[in-house]
């Protein structure tokens, strides 16, 4: 990936340290040449000072938004930091501006496998060093009105869980008793509301649920990414759940006092509408919607043949009841 050149990586390659005199000396107090600022943070990176490369890449894009180099940096820095998410958006809005460029590619994959690593607990039926993976599960359902979540973690606490909602974005980091992250990022197939998204943590999981756009049914959950959607995502600006402050506690009073006061009408409206989905669905969504309903025992009711299909469905009670075989 070396440049073209006076100040080329393989120049800093040799000697970071001296590269990074003379980029000083070149720079001077301006400090407004944004190829300069991208070598820069490159030498900044090889000396593991992150947070420099940072600033440094960051002030380059602010000269030349297109340079794609700048992401780059951004990137690998973030990934040394442990910053995945964040890197993670870097990378793939510098290879959409640049695909050509080395290194996109390889740095994706990397924060995608530290994301996506299951985490681990002893194994507390044996002496030995071994452990056991314990695999978060997530399923998703939906109404007219709304698209729902849910992750199957048992008893998360408030403090640990991070969910950042976007138009087309969903990303939920959770902090395990392990003390490592679980990570779910999910770039969805249509756009939803972002304000009026919410989300509550239960005894037995985390509940997200989404406003859609559009009452429309969705076949998946999950769409393709596309440059339209990830050009947004530039070092300053970053998809946050600080983009929506909102108090959540009062949110979730709010729809738990909402859900009591709909029963019994809102069950009725909400059979009314599984009944029309059922109708008007094709062949996939009618078999998905059977074997779910069979296979958890009524619990769980699933549009998406391509997810059920493939495994069994297993008994999902709603919060605080209990499911019994009569």
């Amino acid at each position: 990936m070396a440049t073209s050149g006076r100040f080329s990586d393989n120049f800093i390659d040799k000697d970071p340290q001296r590269a990074l005199e003379e980029l000083n000396a070149a720079l001077g107090e301006k400090a407004d040449n944004a190829e300069w600022l991208c070598q820069r943070a490159y030498a900044y990176i090889l000396l593991k000072e992150y947070t420099k490369a940072i600033e440094d890449a960051k002030k380059a894009h602010q000269l030349q938004p297109g340079l794609a180099l700048a992401f780059l940096r951004i990137g690998i820095a973030e990934c040394h930091l442990h910053n995945f998410i964040n890197a993670h958006q870097a990378l793939t809005a510098g290879k959409e501006l640049d695909c050509s460029i080395e290194g996109f590619q390889t740095w994706i994959q990397h924060c995608e496998n530290k994301m996506a690593i299951p985490a681990h607990i002893p194994n507390q039926t044996s002496d030995s060093k071994q452990t056991t993976t314990l695999f978060v599960k997530h399923d998703w359902y939906q109404t007219e009105s709304q698209v729902v979540v849910t992750i199957m973690i048992k008893n998360a606490k408030k403090e640990d869980v991070t969910i950042i909602f976007g138009e087309r974005e969903l990303t939920a980091v959770v902090k395990l008793p392990s003390g490592e992250d679980y990570c779910l990022m999910v770039h969805l197939l249509h756009p939803v509301v972002p304000q009026q998204n919410t989300y509550r943590i239960l005894s037995t999981k985390i509940e997200i649920k989404m406003k859609k756009t559009a009452a429309i049914q969705w076949e998946k959950l999950q769409g393709e990414c596309t440059l339209s959607d990830v050009k947004h995502f530039t070092p300053n600006q970053y998809p946050s759940s600080s983009h929506y402050t909102r108090n959540w506690d009062k949110v979730v009073g709010e729809i738990k006092e909402e859900e009591k006061n709909e029963k019994p009408e809102g069950d009725a409206a909400l059979n009314k509408l599984f009944q029309q989905i059922y109708s008007d669905g094709s062949d996939d969504v009618k078999r998905a919607m059977n074997k779910s309903f069979m296979e958890s025992g009524g619990t769980v009711l699933s549009t998406n043949w391509m997810d059920v299909g493939k495994r069994k469905v297993e008994i999902n009670p709603p919060e605080d009841t209990e499911w019994k075989k009569y």
